[in-house]
């Protein structure tokens, strides 16, 4: 198994994503190959940094002249910045050098290379990434939160598919329930958009359980939200924003007085177990499915912790073979039954 890292992608990189490869060196022996991508110079001063060895044998550096911004536009990765560190290490895929890539970088960048680089699975028209979230009873995934603004309905109808494979796969979840995202359970309600998606949805040979509304999102009543990019990105830093805010209220609540700190000193390890719990980092990164080659997204705050997860979540995609799962399921679907075609 050959892993490609974009070692300048992200906000802490290069330091970060070398940190999170030495903790991936350590605890997944079965990786054979660590491809560095990035300025080789750099990335050798760093390894060095971290007391590692420029000659390991699992380690490769791959030379990449140029960094996609953050500021950048997403075309800049495929056009003006052809060897950018994500436009080089999406292109190992497509040379077959590379199984997988795990970047921290530039979102639309990485999304415009794995589809210029390495084009759709067949049968599938946009890619999705799918972001997990918490839930009392076990995490759920949505998809797409971010890598099609513009979807159609068949865009939503593919992405119950690609969560499908992704919570079977990763989650373990042995017939994950798939809801679309809407502003009412009934079928007639929410937009043309998920109307139509609905009818093409109820079709297919999933576990469609019908709409879900946003305040039952975490109540465990599906184990994949099918939504458009545009909505759950919005749903996604929403969260993160109301996370970060009722930890804030929290902390400042349990400091007013002796007995609420006793209280808190009491709760310590409930507390322990809610942050870890809701801890983006120990998801690792959100896969982008339905391209050929497996790429994750990592934040672009990721520590060395997220970075090791992001790894460990592309080795289980290549493990089990979830892109051949999901071409299987797609060849094995009479899209004419549900009225529409891929």
């Amino acid at each position: 198994m050959r892993i490609a890292l974009d070692i300048m992608g992200g906000d802490f990189a290069p330091g970060e994503i070398i940190k999170g490869l030495k903790l991936a060196l350590s605890d997944f022996p079965d990786v054979q190959k660590f491809l560095l991508v990035g300025d080789s110079e750099q990335v050798a001063d760093v390894l060095i940094e971290h007391d590692l060895s420029v000659s390991d044998p699992r380690l490769e550096i791959i030379h990449a002249s140029q960094v996609v911004g953050m500021d950048d536009a997403s075309s800049v990765a495929v056009r003006r910045k052809k060897n950018s560190s994500i436009a080089v290490a999406a292109k190992l895929i497509s040379e077959e050098k590379a199984d997988a890539v795990v970047s921290a970088g530039h979102t639309g960048a990485a999304v415009a290379s794995m589809i210029v680089t390495n084009r759709m699975l067949p049968g599938i028209d946009r890619p999705g990434i799918a972001g997990v979230f918490p839930a009392p009873d076990g995490p759920f995934i949505m998809l797409d939160v971010g890598a099609n603004v513009d979807s159609k309905p068949m865009h939503l109808a593919q992405y119950g598919i690609l969560g499908e494979a992704y919570s079977k796969v990763v989650l373990r979840v042995k017939n994950p329930k798939i809801g679309l995202l809407s502003i009412g359970t009934e079928d007639k309600k929410g937009n043309d958009l998920t109307r139509e998606a609905y009818q093409i949805m109820a079709k297919l040979p999933i576990n469609f359980v019908g709409n879900v509304e946003g305040n039952d999102l975490f109540g465990n009543q599906v184990d994949v939200v099918v939504c458009d990019g545009f909505v759950g990105n919005t749903v996604l830093k929403s969260c993160e924003g109301l996370a970060k805010a009722i930890s804030k209220i929290l902390k400042s609540s349990l400091k007013k007085s002796a007995v609420r700190r006793a209280g808190a000193l009491l709760s310590k390890n409930a507390f322990k177990e809610l942050k870890e719990l809701t801890d983006h980092e120990e998801y690792g990164g959100a896969p982008l499915l339905g391209t050929k080659g497996i790429c994750i997204i990592a934040h672009g705050s990721s520590s060395s912790k997220a970075i090791r997860n992001a790894i460990r979540v592309a080795r289980e995609m290549v493990k089990n073979q979830i892109n051949e799962k999901i071409s299987d399921k797609i060849s094995g679907i009479d899209w004419t039954a549900t009225g529409n075609k891929a």
